[in-house]
Protein backbone atom coordinates (compact mmCIF):
# COMPACT_ATOMS: atom_id res chain seq x y z
CA UNK A 1 0.00 0.00 0.00
CA UNK A 2 1.29 3.33 -0.69
CA UNK A 3 1.53 6.52 1.45
CA UNK A 4 -1.47 7.94 -0.37
CA UNK A 5 -3.30 5.12 -0.64
CA UNK A 6 -2.86 4.96 3.08
CA UNK A 7 -3.71 8.47 3.62
CA UNK A 8 -7.21 8.31 1.76
CA UNK A 9 -8.40 5.15 3.69
CA UNK A 10 -7.44 6.69 6.45
CA UNK A 11 -9.36 9.65 5.42
CA UNK A 12 -12.13 7.36 4.64
CA UNK A 13 -12.21 6.04 8.50
CA UNK A 14 -12.03 9.32 10.17
CA UNK A 15 -15.26 10.38 7.97
CA UNK A 16 -17.26 6.81 7.76
CA UNK A 17 -16.40 6.02 12.12
CA UNK A 18 -17.62 10.12 12.78
CA UNK A 19 -13.96 11.42 13.46
CA UNK A 20 -13.90 14.41 10.91
CA UNK A 21 -16.90 15.55 9.14
CA UNK A 22 -16.86 18.16 6.54
CA UNK A 23 -18.58 21.14 8.04
CA UNK A 24 -22.24 22.25 6.28
CA UNK A 25 -21.42 19.65 3.66
CA UNK A 26 -25.42 19.73 2.01
CA UNK A 27 -24.77 22.89 1.26
CA UNK A 28 -21.40 22.37 -0.43
CA UNK A 29 -19.23 23.20 2.35
CA UNK A 30 -16.49 25.31 2.57
CA UNK A 31 -12.82 24.82 2.08
CA UNK A 32 -10.96 25.17 5.72
CA UNK A 33 -14.13 24.13 8.16
CA UNK A 34 -14.70 20.54 9.71
CA UNK A 35 -16.91 19.16 12.25
CA UNK A 36 -15.30 17.27 14.75
CA UNK A 37 -17.88 14.57 14.56
CA UNK A 38 -19.38 12.02 18.00
CA UNK A 39 -16.28 9.93 17.95
CA UNK A 40 -13.72 12.89 17.35
CA UNK A 41 -15.52 15.53 19.45
CA UNK A 42 -15.23 13.39 22.77
CA UNK A 43 -11.72 12.50 22.02
CA UNK A 44 -10.94 16.45 21.40
CA UNK A 45 -12.68 16.74 24.51
CA UNK A 46 -10.41 14.65 26.00
CA UNK A 47 -6.96 15.92 24.36
CA UNK A 48 -8.31 19.67 25.73
CA UNK A 49 -8.48 18.18 29.00
CA UNK A 50 -5.38 15.94 29.46
CA UNK A 51 -3.83 19.61 28.12
CA UNK A 52 -5.12 21.55 31.07
CA UNK A 53 -4.60 18.93 33.45
CA UNK A 54 -0.96 18.97 32.35
CA UNK A 55 -0.20 22.69 32.93
CA UNK A 56 -2.38 23.03 35.60
CA UNK A 57 -0.48 20.97 37.65
CA UNK A 58 2.48 23.13 38.07
CA UNK A 59 0.51 25.15 40.45
CA UNK A 60 1.10 28.84 39.24
CA UNK A 61 -1.03 28.88 36.29
CA UNK A 62 -4.57 29.58 35.91
CA UNK A 63 -7.60 28.87 33.26
CA UNK A 64 -8.35 32.00 31.84
CA UNK A 65 -11.91 32.02 28.75
CA UNK A 66 -11.62 35.46 26.70
CA UNK A 67 -14.01 36.37 24.08
CA UNK A 68 -13.41 35.48 20.41
CA UNK A 69 -14.61 38.88 19.24
CA UNK A 70 -12.02 41.23 19.67
CA UNK A 71 -12.25 45.21 18.64
CA UNK A 72 -10.19 46.62 16.60
CA UNK A 73 -8.10 48.74 18.67
CA UNK A 74 -6.60 45.56 20.84
CA UNK A 75 -5.40 43.76 17.83
CA UNK A 76 -3.97 47.06 16.08
CA UNK A 77 -2.09 47.65 19.47
CA UNK A 78 -0.56 43.68 19.22
CA UNK A 79 1.10 44.44 15.61
CA UNK A 80 -1.56 41.86 13.82
CA UNK A 81 -3.47 44.12 12.20
CA UNK A 82 -0.24 45.39 10.46
CA UNK A 83 1.88 42.51 10.95
CA UNK A 84 -0.41 39.40 10.70
CA UNK A 85 -0.72 38.13 6.64
CA UNK A 86 0.89 36.03 3.88
CA UNK A 87 2.34 36.46 0.80
CA UNK A 88 -0.45 35.63 -2.00
CA UNK A 89 -0.64 35.65 -5.68
CA UNK A 90 -3.16 34.30 -7.76
CA UNK A 91 -4.04 32.70 -11.03
CA UNK A 92 -4.37 34.62 -14.12
CA UNK A 93 -6.27 32.01 -15.64
CA UNK A 94 -8.29 30.99 -13.35
CA UNK A 95 -8.51 33.21 -10.24
CA UNK A 96 -7.61 30.14 -7.73
CA UNK A 97 -5.48 32.16 -5.28
CA UNK A 98 -2.37 30.67 -3.49
CA UNK A 99 0.44 31.24 -0.83
CA UNK A 100 3.38 31.72 -2.89
CA UNK A 101 5.06 29.87 0.34
CA UNK A 102 3.39 26.79 -0.18
CA UNK A 103 3.68 26.87 -4.21
CA UNK A 104 7.91 27.15 -3.60
CA UNK A 105 7.86 23.77 -1.07
CA UNK A 106 9.81 21.89 -3.61
CA UNK A 107 12.16 24.27 -4.56
CA UNK A 108 13.41 26.06 -1.29
CA UNK A 109 14.50 24.63 1.77
CA UNK A 110 12.25 26.87 3.95
CA UNK A 111 10.31 29.59 1.92
CA UNK A 112 8.69 30.48 4.71
CA UNK A 113 11.50 32.64 5.61
CA UNK A 114 11.75 34.33 1.84
CA UNK A 115 11.20 38.22 1.55
CA UNK A 116 8.10 39.07 -1.03
CA UNK A 117 10.47 40.22 -3.54
CA UNK A 118 12.30 36.37 -2.91
CA UNK A 119 9.56 34.74 -3.84
CA UNK A 120 8.51 36.99 -6.32
CA UNK A 121 12.09 36.23 -7.98
CA UNK A 122 11.80 32.37 -7.18
CA UNK A 123 8.29 32.06 -8.47
CA UNK A 124 9.67 33.59 -11.89
CA UNK A 125 12.06 31.30 -12.11
CA UNK A 126 10.46 27.79 -11.11
CA UNK A 127 6.76 29.04 -12.71
CA UNK A 128 5.04 26.13 -11.12
CA UNK A 129 1.64 25.13 -12.61
CA UNK A 130 -1.62 25.92 -10.74
CA UNK A 131 -3.40 23.03 -9.12
CA UNK A 132 -6.87 24.07 -10.06
CA UNK A 133 -5.69 24.57 -13.61
CA UNK A 134 -2.21 23.62 -14.04
CA UNK A 135 -1.30 26.82 -16.18
CA UNK A 136 1.61 28.69 -14.65
CA UNK A 137 0.28 32.25 -14.95
CA UNK A 138 0.77 34.10 -11.96
CA UNK A 139 -0.21 37.60 -10.53
CA UNK A 140 2.16 39.89 -8.37
CA UNK A 141 2.71 38.43 -4.76
CA UNK A 142 1.04 40.35 -2.56
CA UNK A 143 0.70 40.54 1.25
CA UNK A 144 -3.02 39.62 2.88
CA UNK A 145 -3.84 40.11 6.19
CA UNK A 146 -5.49 37.02 7.41
CA UNK A 147 -7.68 38.45 10.15
CA UNK A 148 -11.78 37.56 10.01
CA UNK A 149 -13.19 41.65 9.73
CA UNK A 150 -16.67 42.01 12.10
CA UNK A 151 -18.07 44.66 13.58
CA UNK A 152 -19.24 44.96 17.17
CA UNK A 153 -22.18 46.22 17.79
CA UNK A 154 -25.22 47.54 15.04
CA UNK A 155 -25.87 50.40 13.14
CA UNK A 156 -23.82 53.49 13.10
CA UNK A 157 -22.56 52.96 16.78
CA UNK A 158 -20.85 49.74 15.51
CA UNK A 159 -16.85 49.10 16.07
CA UNK A 160 -14.73 47.49 14.00
CA UNK A 161 -13.30 44.14 14.88
CA UNK A 162 -11.47 40.58 14.24
CA UNK A 163 -12.46 37.31 15.08
CA UNK A 164 -9.26 36.45 17.11
CA UNK A 165 -6.23 35.07 15.70
CA UNK A 166 -5.10 33.79 18.91
CA UNK A 167 -6.27 33.80 22.23
CA UNK A 168 -3.09 35.40 23.95
CA UNK A 169 -4.28 39.01 23.68
CA UNK A 170 -7.05 38.49 26.21
CA UNK A 171 -4.76 37.06 28.95
CA UNK A 172 -2.30 40.27 28.09
CA UNK A 173 -5.19 42.50 28.73
CA UNK A 174 -5.83 40.72 31.78
CA UNK A 175 -2.36 40.72 33.27
CA UNK A 176 -3.40 43.26 36.00
CA UNK A 177 -6.34 41.11 37.53
CA UNK A 178 -3.70 38.05 37.02
CA UNK A 179 -1.38 39.57 38.93
CA UNK A 180 -3.09 41.03 41.66
CA UNK A 181 -4.70 37.09 42.10
CA UNK A 182 -0.79 35.63 42.19
CA UNK A 183 -0.45 38.19 45.41
CA UNK A 184 1.80 40.36 43.00
CA UNK A 185 4.54 37.58 42.52
CA UNK A 186 6.29 36.30 39.15
CA UNK A 187 6.60 33.94 37.70
CA UNK A 188 2.98 32.40 36.99
CA UNK A 189 1.10 32.10 34.09
CA UNK A 190 -2.53 32.02 32.39
CA UNK A 191 -3.93 29.74 29.97
CA UNK A 192 -6.42 29.10 27.60
CA UNK A 193 -8.22 26.42 25.05
CA UNK A 194 -10.55 27.36 23.28
CA UNK A 195 -11.03 28.67 18.88
CA UNK A 196 -8.97 31.07 16.42
CA UNK A 197 -9.62 31.98 13.33
CA UNK A 198 -7.67 33.16 10.28
CA UNK A 199 -8.78 33.59 6.70
CA UNK A 200 -6.42 31.18 5.22
CA UNK A 201 -5.57 32.09 1.43
CA UNK A 202 -5.46 28.40 0.54
CA UNK A 203 -6.79 25.93 3.28
CA UNK A 204 -4.99 22.39 2.64
CA UNK A 205 -4.25 18.88 3.80
CA UNK A 206 -7.79 18.30 6.14
CA UNK A 207 -6.86 19.28 9.66
CA UNK A 208 -3.37 20.79 8.87
CA UNK A 209 -4.64 24.26 7.67
CA UNK A 210 -8.15 25.64 8.98
CA UNK A 211 -9.76 28.45 8.78
CA UNK A 212 -11.54 28.04 12.20
CA UNK A 213 -9.42 26.21 14.45
CA UNK A 214 -8.78 24.37 18.32
CA UNK A 215 -5.76 26.02 19.98
CA UNK A 216 -4.54 25.87 23.48
CA UNK A 217 -2.05 28.13 24.59
CA UNK A 218 -0.23 29.38 27.51
CA UNK A 219 1.12 33.09 28.35
CA UNK A 220 3.93 32.56 31.26
CA UNK A 221 4.90 36.12 33.00
CA UNK A 222 8.68 36.42 34.22
CA UNK A 223 10.95 39.10 35.53
CA UNK A 224 13.66 38.95 32.91
CA UNK A 225 16.42 39.88 35.60
CA UNK A 226 15.71 36.69 37.62
CA UNK A 227 17.71 33.71 37.86
CA UNK A 228 15.22 31.48 36.88
CA UNK A 229 17.22 28.39 36.66
CA UNK A 230 14.52 25.72 35.72
CA UNK A 231 15.17 22.36 36.49
CA UNK A 232 16.03 19.97 33.72
CA UNK A 233 16.52 17.26 35.18
CA UNK A 234 13.72 15.05 34.56
CA UNK A 235 15.07 14.79 30.47
CA UNK A 236 18.60 14.54 31.04
CA UNK A 237 18.01 10.58 29.69
CA UNK A 238 15.45 11.71 26.90
CA UNK A 239 17.68 13.24 24.56
CA UNK A 240 15.56 14.97 21.84
CA UNK A 241 16.02 15.83 18.09
CA UNK A 242 16.51 19.74 18.22
CA UNK A 243 17.79 22.22 14.65
CA UNK A 244 19.32 25.39 15.91
CA UNK A 245 19.11 28.07 13.23
CA UNK A 246 21.15 27.59 10.86
CA UNK A 247 22.78 23.93 12.41
CA UNK A 248 22.15 20.47 11.24
CA UNK A 249 20.00 18.38 13.20
CA UNK A 250 21.02 16.65 16.37
CA UNK A 251 20.49 14.58 19.54
CA UNK A 252 21.22 16.37 22.86
CA UNK A 253 19.57 16.80 25.90
CA UNK A 254 17.77 20.05 27.34
CA UNK A 255 20.38 20.98 29.59
CA UNK A 256 23.14 20.27 27.10
CA UNK A 257 21.61 22.70 24.77
CA UNK A 258 21.49 25.23 27.53
CA UNK A 259 24.85 24.87 28.31
CA UNK A 260 25.87 25.05 24.49
CA UNK A 261 23.66 28.21 24.03
CA UNK A 262 21.77 26.75 21.22
CA UNK A 263 18.47 27.54 23.87
CA UNK A 264 18.89 30.65 25.07
CA UNK A 265 16.47 30.56 28.05
CA UNK A 266 15.85 28.08 30.66
CA UNK A 267 12.14 28.75 30.89
CA UNK A 268 12.11 27.45 27.34
CA UNK A 269 14.02 25.08 27.23
CA UNK A 270 11.67 23.59 30.40
CA UNK A 271 8.57 23.81 28.08
CA UNK A 272 10.18 22.28 25.73
CA UNK A 273 10.28 19.13 27.73
CA UNK A 274 6.90 19.15 28.95
CA UNK A 275 5.52 19.93 25.33
CA UNK A 276 7.66 16.88 24.23
CA UNK A 277 6.00 15.22 27.83
CA UNK A 278 2.23 16.20 26.93
CA UNK A 279 2.98 14.85 22.92
CA UNK A 280 4.03 11.45 23.74
CA UNK A 281 1.37 10.89 26.59
CA UNK A 282 -1.44 11.92 24.06
CA UNK A 283 0.14 8.98 21.54
CA UNK A 284 2.78 10.66 19.53
CA UNK A 285 5.36 8.51 18.37
CA UNK A 286 8.43 10.09 20.40
CA UNK A 287 10.99 8.87 17.18
CA UNK A 288 8.49 11.36 14.95
CA UNK A 289 8.74 14.32 16.85
CA UNK A 290 11.77 17.38 16.49
CA UNK A 291 12.19 21.08 17.92
CA UNK A 292 13.27 23.41 14.75
CA UNK A 293 14.52 26.82 16.22
CA UNK A 294 12.74 29.58 13.52
CA UNK A 295 15.65 31.49 11.67
CA UNK A 296 15.56 35.38 12.46
CA UNK A 297 13.65 36.16 9.16
CA UNK A 298 10.53 33.97 9.59
CA UNK A 299 10.40 34.87 13.06
CA UNK A 300 6.82 36.04 13.88
CA UNK A 301 6.45 40.23 14.77
CA UNK A 302 6.56 39.41 18.76
CA UNK A 303 9.10 37.22 19.22
CA UNK A 304 12.63 37.17 20.42
CA UNK A 305 13.05 33.65 20.27
CA UNK A 306 10.84 30.35 18.46
CA UNK A 307 11.16 26.92 18.82
CA UNK A 308 8.56 24.70 17.04
CA UNK A 309 7.59 21.29 17.71
CA UNK A 310 7.42 19.52 14.54
CA UNK A 311 5.68 16.09 13.89
CA UNK A 312 6.33 13.64 11.17
CA UNK A 313 3.11 11.91 9.73
CA UNK A 314 2.03 11.88 6.02
CA UNK A 315 1.97 15.16 5.08
CA UNK A 316 5.28 15.30 6.45
CA UNK A 317 7.25 17.24 9.27
CA UNK A 318 4.24 19.55 10.05
CA UNK A 319 4.66 22.54 12.91
CA UNK A 320 2.30 21.44 15.77
CA UNK A 321 3.29 23.87 19.07
CA UNK A 322 5.12 26.98 18.92
CA UNK A 323 7.09 27.81 21.58
CA UNK A 324 7.91 31.63 21.55
CA UNK A 325 10.18 34.43 23.77
CA UNK A 326 7.35 37.15 23.13
CA UNK A 327 9.64 39.16 25.48
CA UNK A 328 7.91 42.31 26.49
CA UNK A 329 6.33 43.26 23.09
CA UNK A 330 2.90 42.58 23.92
CA UNK A 331 2.53 44.20 27.76
CA UNK A 332 4.50 47.28 26.27
CA UNK A 333 2.29 47.38 23.31
CA UNK A 334 -0.56 47.18 25.07
CA UNK A 335 0.57 49.90 27.98
CA UNK A 336 1.51 51.98 24.81
CA UNK A 337 -1.59 52.42 23.17
CA UNK A 338 -4.06 52.76 26.45
CA UNK A 339 -1.63 54.67 28.89
CA UNK A 340 -2.56 51.90 31.37
CA UNK A 341 0.18 50.33 33.74
CA UNK A 342 0.62 46.77 32.94
CA UNK A 343 4.24 46.42 35.14
CA UNK A 344 5.46 44.08 37.80
CA UNK A 345 8.04 45.17 41.28
CA UNK A 346 10.36 43.78 41.93
CA UNK A 347 12.00 44.37 45.46
CA UNK A 348 15.48 45.66 45.95
CA UNK A 349 18.21 43.40 48.55
CA UNK A 350 19.46 46.42 49.56
CA UNK A 351 17.59 50.04 49.36
CA UNK A 352 19.50 52.41 46.51
CA UNK A 353 20.15 56.26 46.77
CA UNK A 354 20.02 58.04 43.88
CA UNK A 355 20.59 61.79 43.50
CA UNK A 356 18.65 63.82 41.17
CA UNK A 357 19.58 66.97 39.39
CA UNK A 358 16.61 69.36 38.71
CA UNK A 359 14.74 72.45 39.23
CA UNK A 360 11.81 74.21 41.47
CA UNK A 361 10.98 77.57 41.42
CA UNK A 362 12.87 80.55 43.22
CA UNK A 363 9.59 81.81 45.40
CA UNK A 364 11.22 85.52 45.70
CA UNK A 365 10.96 85.83 41.56
CA UNK A 366 7.82 83.10 41.30
CA UNK A 367 5.68 84.32 43.35
CA UNK A 368 5.15 87.50 42.22
CA UNK A 369 5.01 86.23 38.95
CA UNK A 370 2.51 83.97 38.46
CA UNK A 371 0.88 84.80 41.27
CA UNK A 372 -2.10 82.15 41.76
CA UNK A 373 -0.79 79.97 39.47
CA UNK A 374 2.89 79.69 41.00
CA UNK A 375 1.91 76.43 42.63
CA UNK A 376 1.03 74.84 39.31
CA UNK A 377 3.93 76.56 38.02
CA UNK A 378 6.53 74.76 40.75
CA UNK A 379 4.44 71.14 39.97
CA UNK A 380 5.08 72.26 36.16
CA UNK A 381 8.95 72.93 36.51
CA UNK A 382 10.26 70.25 38.99
CA UNK A 383 9.34 67.88 36.24
CA UNK A 384 11.39 69.07 33.71
CA UNK A 385 15.25 67.64 33.29
CA UNK A 386 18.13 69.17 34.22
CA UNK A 387 19.03 69.72 30.60
CA UNK A 388 15.89 72.26 30.02
CA UNK A 389 16.66 75.63 28.69
CA UNK A 390 15.60 78.68 29.57
CA UNK A 391 13.30 80.97 28.84
CA UNK A 392 10.75 77.70 28.44
CA UNK A 393 7.20 77.39 27.78
CA UNK A 394 5.79 75.03 30.43
CA UNK A 395 2.01 73.79 30.48
CA UNK A 396 0.10 73.51 34.02
CA UNK A 397 -2.10 70.75 35.27
CA UNK A 398 -4.87 72.91 34.51
CA UNK A 399 -4.24 73.22 30.91
CA UNK A 400 -2.61 77.33 31.02
CA UNK A 401 0.81 78.04 28.90
CA UNK A 402 2.59 79.96 30.77
CA UNK A 403 6.63 81.16 29.79
CA UNK A 404 9.31 80.16 33.30
CA UNK A 405 12.58 82.18 32.30
CA UNK A 406 15.91 81.49 34.10
CA UNK A 407 14.99 84.17 37.33
CA UNK A 408 12.25 82.38 38.19
CA UNK A 409 13.93 78.54 38.69
CA UNK A 410 16.82 77.53 40.79
CA UNK A 411 18.66 74.17 40.83
CA UNK A 412 17.04 71.55 43.33
CA UNK A 413 19.02 68.76 43.84
CA UNK A 414 17.24 65.16 45.10
CA UNK A 415 17.81 62.48 46.96
CA UNK A 416 15.57 59.77 46.24
CA UNK A 417 15.86 56.52 48.30
CA UNK A 418 14.17 53.60 46.41
CA UNK A 419 13.43 49.75 47.55
CA UNK A 420 12.74 48.62 44.25
CA UNK A 421 11.22 49.66 40.78
CA UNK A 422 9.04 48.84 38.38
CA UNK A 423 9.38 46.67 35.13
CA UNK A 424 7.27 44.79 32.11
CA UNK A 425 7.37 41.28 32.46
CA UNK A 426 8.63 39.29 29.79
CA UNK A 427 6.34 36.33 28.10
CA UNK A 428 7.35 33.29 27.33
CA UNK A 429 4.21 31.14 25.29
CA UNK A 430 3.75 27.33 24.21
CA UNK A 431 0.82 27.71 21.81
CA UNK A 432 -0.36 24.33 20.60
CA UNK A 433 -2.12 23.52 18.00
CA UNK A 434 -4.57 21.02 18.91
CA UNK A 435 -6.33 20.01 15.12
CA UNK A 436 -3.07 19.29 13.99
CA UNK A 437 -1.85 16.86 17.32
CA UNK A 438 -5.21 15.13 16.74
CA UNK A 439 -4.60 14.87 13.54
CA UNK A 440 -1.14 13.07 13.78
CA UNK A 441 -2.19 11.32 16.81
CA UNK A 442 -4.87 9.70 15.04
CA UNK A 443 -2.23 9.09 12.03
CA UNK A 444 0.37 7.25 14.22
CA UNK A 445 -2.08 5.48 15.83
CA UNK A 446 -3.81 3.97 12.53
CA UNK A 447 -3.01 0.70 11.29
CA UNK A 448 -3.79 -2.20 9.16
CA UNK A 449 -2.76 -6.17 9.52
CA UNK A 450 -3.84 -9.17 8.66
CA UNK A 451 -4.73 -12.14 10.26
CA UNK A 452 -5.75 -15.24 8.73
CA UNK A 453 -5.83 -13.58 5.01
CA UNK A 454 -8.35 -11.34 6.64
CA UNK A 455 -7.75 -7.46 6.78
CA UNK A 456 -8.20 -5.50 10.07
CA UNK A 457 -8.05 -1.80 10.54
CA UNK A 458 -6.54 -1.12 14.26
CA UNK A 459 -6.38 2.64 16.30
CA UNK A 460 -3.80 1.87 18.83
CA UNK A 461 -5.18 4.97 20.97
CA UNK A 462 -4.07 5.57 24.59
CA UNK A 463 -6.62 4.93 26.69
CA UNK A 464 -6.72 8.68 28.46
CA UNK A 465 -7.32 10.01 25.85
CA UNK A 466 -9.67 7.45 23.33
CA UNK A 467 -12.96 8.61 22.60
CA UNK A 468 -14.45 5.01 24.33
CA UNK A 469 -13.78 3.69 27.42
CA UNK A 470 -16.30 0.72 27.23
CA UNK A 471 -18.99 -0.99 24.94
CA UNK A 472 -21.95 -3.49 25.86
CA UNK A 473 -22.93 -5.94 23.26
CA UNK A 474 -25.44 -8.31 23.93
CA UNK A 475 -24.36 -12.01 22.08
CA UNK A 476 -28.04 -12.66 20.93
CA UNK A 477 -31.30 -10.52 20.80
CA UNK A 478 -33.26 -12.77 23.31
CA UNK A 479 -34.16 -14.08 26.98
CA UNK A 480 -33.74 -10.25 27.66
CA UNK A 481 -30.62 -9.75 26.85
CA UNK A 482 -30.50 -6.59 25.04
CA UNK A 483 -32.10 -5.21 27.97
CA UNK A 484 -30.00 -6.30 30.01
CA UNK A 485 -26.68 -4.74 28.08
CA UNK A 486 -29.22 -1.34 28.21
CA UNK A 487 -29.45 -1.31 31.72
CA UNK A 488 -25.90 -2.01 32.02
CA UNK A 489 -24.86 0.66 29.48
CA UNK A 490 -26.88 3.07 31.76
CA UNK A 491 -25.01 2.29 34.51
CA UNK A 492 -21.72 2.60 33.75
CA UNK A 493 -23.05 6.04 32.04
CA UNK A 494 -23.48 6.99 35.35
CA UNK A 495 -19.70 6.07 36.42
CA UNK A 496 -17.58 9.95 36.91
CA UNK A 497 -14.97 10.07 33.95
CA UNK A 498 -16.62 7.12 31.39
Amino acid sequence: MTDIERLERLNGMLRRRGFLLPAFEIHGGAKGLYDFGPVGGRMRSRINQRWLDHWLRLGNIVELSCPTVTPYAVLEASGHVGEFSDFMTECTTCGEASRADTLLEDHHPNPDSLKRDELQSLLKVVNPPCHACNDPKWSEIKAQNLMFNTTIGAGDSGRPGFLRPETAQGMFTSFNALHRHFRERLPFGAMQVGKGYRNEIAPRQGMIRLREFNMAELEYFIDPEAELNDDLTPWDSRPMQLCAEGQEPLMITLSGACKEGLIRHSTVARFIGLTYDFLVDVGIDPSRIRFRQHEQNEMAHYAMDCWDAEIEGSYGWIECVGIAHRGCYDLQSHEDATGKTLRARREFDEPRTTIIDAWTINGATAGPAFKALAGQVKTAVESLPKETDFPCQVTLPGGEVVEVNEEHVKPNQQTIKETGEWYIPHVIEPAFGIDRIIWHVIDHAYQEIEKNDEAYTLMRLKPSIAPVDYAVFPLFEKDGMGELAWTLHQQLCQTSGL
